[in-house]
């Protein structure tokens, strides 16, 4: 699946969320006065998911510049992806297996035109992967966590 489409998809969802909490916030003058903020958080990532192959990347690239500028740490649970923010959190999980991770994204990556992102080293060994390189996966985005300065 396309992350552009997730994205669009995304937008649409948090508008309409908002919009919903303030079409309810008009019509409901006796909701308590935290009710508003509650509705208008913005919705989870969640809902974006997306599939297809994923490799790994480890101790070569140890120590070298990611894209969002910290040092590669092929024993820290990350990965490089093409258009998701540094900082988000994705749920990866192999499907041939039913073996999960959550990783960090912190790079851009892959070039590859078939491949969705690249690991680490240590999210590879969590998904039973370091063996065959490249697995089918999929992908659910599942928050954001601060992206970490070099």
């Amino acid at each position: 699946m396309n992350f552009g489409y997730l994205r669009n998809t995304l937008s649409a969802t948090v508008v309409a969320l908002c919009a919903s909490a303030v079409c309810a916030q008009a019509g409901s003058a006796a909701a308590p006065a935290s009710a508003p903020a509650a509705a208008a958080a913005p919705a989870t990532p969640a809902a974006a998911t997306s599939s297809g192959k994923l490799a790994w990347y480890g101790k070569k690239f140890a120590g070298r510049k990611t894209a969002s500028g910290e040092a590669f740490n092929p024993e820290a649970l990350t990965m490089a992806h093409k258009t998701l923010p540094f900082g988000t959190l994705v749920k990866i999980t192999n499907p041939k297996n039913n073996k999960s991770v959550t990783v960090r994204v912190n790079d851009r990556g892959p070039t590859q035109d078939d491949r969705v992102g690249d690991v680490s080293l240590a999210a590879a060994r969590k998904l039973g992967m370091v063996r065959s390189g490249v697995i089918d996966a999929e992908l659910a985005v599942v928050g954001t966590a601060n992206a970490r300065k070099p």
